[in-house]
């Protein structure tokens, strides 16, 4: 009798093991999509991929194309993990005489205050010979193709330029009861501050005129822990003034063909760009990767010939046709398929080749980034790229199980009229029913 209890205690337990340990089947992931209220009046794409065994597990719409939003950043960080060295090239330079010739590497990381380690600023203020800025190799706009006008005065659209600076932006805060700025702005310069003549009752926010550097600021009390970002239009006039505040003995522009054998002088780590770009979903530091890439393998320093020779020579085996036009996804042209970003990601996995390093650069569930508020474990589990523009919400990456398997999903949403907060906490009820149960 005891014998065949032993084995019926036995047999049940396996069985309750078994049952705990088989995945729900594809089609039940499949059914929270199609009975899901609140994706049903939406374009949403999905692809579950399993990357142990190189085996795709579920697609919806995963064929289709999509306005990616900040996931084409994953784009750029593999063309940068591609294309660029261990560090960033910060300028290239020769000496002549007494003076020191520079040619700017669109190097987003120069003077911009999110980046504290400033090799180039050290180089630069430590030299004691004439500086000159030969400028004219950024052949592009100020703006991507098809970005909107209406964000000029936004944090998250700078222009882009060949020698960044400052970011390209001016930051507001208050200070000592005043109105503060970085880079700080002189009376008669080219930058200018115009307080209005009547007084507002509106929020405080500062505001830019669209064609010059003209700042309006509100006839008002400057609210306590203020700050605003406010990009500035780019000249040589503009740049060639914040490098004569930050360095005396520069000297002016001049153009000058870059010498072969112009010298390097290299700024941050990569991965510092990298992480910088990917966890707050920098665009500007997005679209200066790009550019960086053009000046480190001495390429016209264009975008859309970046993207050509990237496209070309690293992404023939894409299972769709990237659509890609700039380096951030602000641009609604760009076009990608859920199966496409997935392979992406497989392809950024193989090219890193250390997990622990790939985690640590994109945003981690419940940890950091554009991840933090969602996905919350002791544990994080998520580990991917979102990308949002209105009425579009994206998130493509890697999840490892409570099992411990590990997947890449691409998960998108297009069209959609309710508040992104409610596409996102659907999009986290599926990604973790599939986290518990796979």
């Amino acid at each position: 009798m005891k014998i065949k209890m032993l084995i019926w205690a036995l047999i049940t337990l396996l069985s309750i093991e078994y049952l705990a340990a088989k995945n729900i089947p594809p089609r039940k992931i499949l059914k929270m999509f199609k009975n899901s209220e609140v994706l049903k009046q939406q374009f949403t794409g999905f692809a579950l991929y399993d990357l142990e065994k190189r085996k795709m597990l579920v697609e919806l719409n995963s064929d289709k194309y999509f306005t990616p939003a900040s996931n084409t950043k994953l784009f750029t960080f593999y063309a940068g993990l591609k294309l660029l060295k261990d560090s960033i090239a910060g300028l290239h330079y020769v000496e002549r005489g007494d003076s020191l010739i520079f040619w700017g590497t669109a190097d987003p990381s120069f003077l911009n205050r999110e980046l504290r380690e400033q090799r180039v600023l050290k180089n630069l203020s430590s030299s004691k010979k004439k500086l000159y800025w030969s400028n004219g190799l950024y052949n592009g706009d100020f703006y991507g193709m098809g970005w909107s006008y209406d964000d000029y005065n936004d944090y998250y659209q700078p222009e882009i330029s060949e020698l960044p600076i400052y970011g390209n932006v001016v930051f507001f805060s208050k200070k000592n009861n005043a109105l503060s700025t970085y880079p700080e702005i002189v009376n008669g310069g080219q930058i200018t501050l115009q307080t209005e003549k009547t007084s507002s009752s509106t929020r405080f926010r500062i505001r830019r005129n669209l064609f010059n550097n003209e700042f309006h600021i509100p006839n008002s009390a400057i609210p306590s822990n203020f700050n605003q970002t406010v990009p500035f239009k780019v000249s040589d006039q503009v740049v060639s003034e914040l490098l004569k505040q930050s360095f005396p003995n520069f000297s002016g522009i001049t153009s000058q063909k870059k010498p072969l054998d112009a010298k390097t002088w290299y700024s941050v780590p990569s991965d510092t760009l990298f992480r910088a770009m990917l966890l707050p979903s920098d665009n500007f530091i997005a679209e200066h990767i790009l550019l960086n890439i053009a000046a480190t393998k001495g390429m016209e320093m264009n975008t859309s010939l970046v993207i050509d020779h990237v496209t070309k020579n690293y992404l023939s085996d894409l299972p769709d046709k990237a659509l890609w036009v700039d380096g951030s996804g602000l641009s609604r042209q760009n076009l990608f398929t859920p199966r496409t970003m997935v392979k992406l990601c497989e392809k950024i996995y193989d090219e890193v080749s250390d997990e622990e390093r790939l985690f640590d650069l994109l945003p981690q569930g419940g940890k950091t980034g554009t991840l933090k508020n969602i996905y919350k474990s002791d544990k994080p589990y998520v580990f991917a790229k979102t990308g949002s523009l209105s009425n579009n919400h994206n998130q493509s990456g890697y999840l490892i199980s409570r099992k411990g398997k590990k997947y890449i999903f691409s998960f998108m949403n297009n069209n959609f009229t309710e508040p992104t907060a409610v596409i996102r906490a659907e999009m986290e009820k599926i990604i973790n029913t599939i986290n518990q149960n796979y």
